[in-house]
């Protein structure tokens, strides 16, 4: 069996996956966010991953082999001052678990898990093997990375392009808290979107090849404050998100060539932006379950550590 941890700034994530059949157990928890809260202060997150981390692992089936590895969250990116404070309640408990089943642990990046999630759910597991663009758009990150083969880390990965400013789960957020919707609010306004039958003109903003996401809640706040139905505020916001989507993938292919491009994080769990995406060559997405936060990238990122093999194929 390969344990997973991963205590982000929004889910508490404990997953195991068994080798031998195939079978994974994905357990989260949301950390709990007051009414009308844009988020959580990381000594709060801290303090609900401690209260949460051992009743997932109360929820795990009975393992019928030993642990063989752990994978672990902890940190936010491949990045030497990439840091967050929750994410070192995953770490410690991975450490002391290891140490105590007397089995190896192996650290990653939150967004390692989350590309990995999203590549073997597509079963595009060979991809590990090969150069990969990857979409990680989430609340905290917004970024078009490139990953290529690596044999510590599985793949290493190259920021290509990034949000400078509002993160794409951010403006998702703050435009689903101005609708009424609550935190954390994708697919709320992922549902509502989709009642729209009205389109705007949309023009994302670029800067040196880099998006800025915040004119995008502003647009919105003034197309509500001027009587436009919710539904199609939402829609505007979407439609905006897709334009970047489809913008940052078409300049990172002019200048690397048609590589496949992975789509992964919450955010890239709406049914428009994979939709819209999903008419091009070569892109790819992560079921539902494992777009949003998870532990199972960061076991089955274990699991190719330890040389244990993994199915080719879409859990």
């Amino acid at each position: 069996m390969i344990l997973g941890i991963d205590t982000s700034n929004y889910t508490t994530s404990l997953a195991s996956y068994d080798p031998v059949s195939g079978a994974f157990h994905n357990g989260k928890m949301l950390l709990p966010v007051p009414d009308g809260a844009k988020g959580l202060r990381q000594s709060d997150a801290v303090f609900h991953h401690v209260q949460q981390l051992p009743r997932l692992f109360e929820q795990l089936p009975p393992f019928e082999e030993p642990v063989e590895a752990i994978g672990v969250s902890i940190r936010p990116r491949d990045a030497a001052d990439s840091y967050m404070p929750c994410f070192t309640v995953g770490r410690s408990t991975a450490q002391a678990l290891g140490r105590m089943l007397g089995c190896p642990v192996y650290p990653f990046s939150h967004q390692a898990g989350h590309i990995a999630a999203a590549l073997f759910s597509a079963g595009r597991r060979d991809l590990v093997s090969q150069r990969f663009l990857a979409f990680h758009f989430s609340g905290g990150t917004s970024e078009l990375v490139l990953c290529e083969p690596d044999e510590e880390t599985v793949f290493r990965v190259q920021l290509l392009s990034h949000s400078l400013d509002l993160k794409a789960g951010q403006v998702v957020d703050r435009v689903g808290l101005m609708l009424g919707l609550i935190f954390p609010a994708g697919p709320a306004l992922d549902a509502l979107s989709l009642q729209s039958e009205k389109r705007f003109p949309v023009r994302p903003t670029f800067r040196d090849g880099n998006p800025c996401l915040s004119g995008i809640e502003n647009q919105c706040r003034t197309l509500f404050e001027r009587g436009e139905q919710p539904c199609d505020v939402a829609r505007y916001a979407i439609d905006c998100l897709c334009a970047v989507v489809a913008r940052m993938t078409a300049d990172a292919r002019a200048r690397l060539g048609n590589l496949p491009v992975i789509c992964a994080g919450g955010v890239m769990s709406n049914r428009t932006i994979s939709a819209v995406m999903s008419r091009q060559k070569d892109v790819f997405f992560a079921q539902p379950a494992l777009s949003s936060d998870n532990a199972v990238g960061v076991a089955l990122l274990a699991a190719h550590r330890r040389g244990v093999p993994c199915p080719n194929r879409s859990f």
